[in-house]
């Protein structure tokens, strides 16, 4: 037998010893309690902007990636429409399926478990997991930050929208600035983790502004994040 037969196919990665298991499972508890805590801002921004407490726990649910929330939110809040609103959610999200092409090999889910694992192929879940050594570690770490950021993100949405329901008129408080705030904390890392990204969210924030006086609420939302997609093709086709 030779040396090509005994070990792991080109291109893959070795399992991990349970040494590393066991920290990717450790980075996938704290990224999930930590991001999922933001949740608390999305149900209260979800209220301010308009949507009921039930609405904004359905978002999480099906929804479940947070800029593309935070989006639909501001869109919905600032007065346009729902259409506007989800285009621009649905653009901001499509780096999601490049992540899934990425992830693909790794998981390697099949049938029913390849739909949720799908739902889970988020910005969290993706950084976890390719930060791991062996292949092993990498969807311990993946599962891991998925359940436990879902249950945190959807938990802290329900007490953050009761919690603005119950106040009466969040704008009174100073909570409408609550999601514009947590989306660009949550956008940040991604302005400045290298020169190209850089680049497309100087170009992103140029078209918004520019078009903001001329057309609808939503809509520069919508052209904002199509300044994205040809760096994204790229992105993707590089990999």
């Amino acid at each position: 037998m030779s040396a090509t037969e005994c070990g792991p196919a080109a291109g893959e990665a070795p399992s991990a010893p349970a040494g590393d298991r066991r920290a990717a499972v450790r980075d996938g508890l704290g990224v999930g309690v930590a991001v999922g805590l933001s949740g608390l801002a999305f149900g209260a921004a979800a209220v301010t902007a308009g949507l009921s407490p039930p609405q904004a726990c359905a978002l999480s649910l099906l929804a479940f990636t947070g800029a593309s929330q935070f989006a639909l939110t501001g869109v919905i809040g600032g007065g346009g429409g729902l259409v506007a609103g989800t285009l621009g959610a649905v653009l901001l999200g499509g780096r999601n399926a490049l992540y899934g092409l990425r992830l693909a090999r790794t998981l390697e889910a099949r049938g029913w478990r390849r739909a949720l694992a799908a739902q889970a192929v988020i910005d969290e879940t993706t950084a976890v997991a390719t930060a791991q050594e062996g292949r092993d570690a990498a969807r311990a770490g993946f599962y891991t930050t998925a359940v436990t950021l879902y249950v945190m993100w959807n938990l802290t949405t329900l007490l953050g929208a009761a919690g603005a329901a119950r106040l009466g008129d969040p704008e009174a408080i100073g909570l409408d600035v609550l999601g514009p705030a947590v989306f660009l904390a949550l956008l940040w890392p991604r302005l400045t983790a290298d020169r190209a990204g850089a680049g497309v969210a100087m170009g992103a924030a140029v078209i918004a502004v520019a078009a903001t006086p001329l057309l609808p609420p939503g809509v520069p939302v919508m052209l904002a994040a199509a300044a994205a997609l040809p760096a994204l093709v790229t992105r993707g086709g590089a990999r």
